[in-house]
């Protein structure tokens, strides 16, 4: 397994490298076949932020958490990857019976997780429109995300407000 690091605003220090690393090799116990992981470091307003992408036979996984440390940011995200684990592997197994690059080794039983409930359904017009025009539309209902006909690809996208307050676009490619 190969773990990358990257700072951003700030330099990763060899302790936190090697923190880092006991914790995520944990990781493995769950997922036999983890190829890569990306950290990434960063400090912004005197926050910390660790943001990792796990990836292991295609499948990828990211987590971010913020904390007033780099260890506690390190522990939490830690953690929330071993949710996310979990819950992949349990899904795996029921959809498989079984499936490959885990673990035989049983969990330790935890408290049980219930699978989401789609609560609501909305349908709506996509109209045709530029990346930019969507992102005004989203501010002005006030959402966080938004749902658009890309005028130029002709596909659907979303655009949606990040935590830095910059936008991202989700465009979808086939595999």
């Amino acid at each position: 397994m190969q773990i990358r690091f990257s700072g951003k605003h700030m330099e990763v220090t060899p302790a936190l490298r090697e923190y880092a690393t006991t914790k995520l090799q944990k990781l493995e116990r769950f997922f036999t076949h983890v190829q890569d992981i990306h950290v990434v470091e960063s400090i912004t307003r005197n926050t910390h932020i660790v943001e990792v992408t796990l990836n292991a036979d295609g499948t990828v996984i990211r987590a971010e958490e913020r904390a007033d440390d780099m260890y506690a940011a390190l522990d939490l995200v830690t953690d929330k990857l071993e949710r996310q684990l979990k819950k992949f592997k349990e899904r795996h197994e029921h959809k498989r019976g079984d499936i490959e690059g885990f673990m035989p080794a049983e969990l330790p039983a935890e408290v049980e997780e219930e699978a989401p409930n789609i609560m609501r359904t909305k349908k709506f017009p996509v109209k045709p429109m530029d990346p930019e025009d969507a992102a005004v539309e989203m501010e002005m209902v006030g959402h966080d995300f938004f749902v658009f006909l890309n005028a130029h690809s002709n596909k659907v996208n979303v655009i949606y407000k990040r935590r830095d307050g910059n936008y991202g676009l989700i465009e979808p490619i086939r595999e």
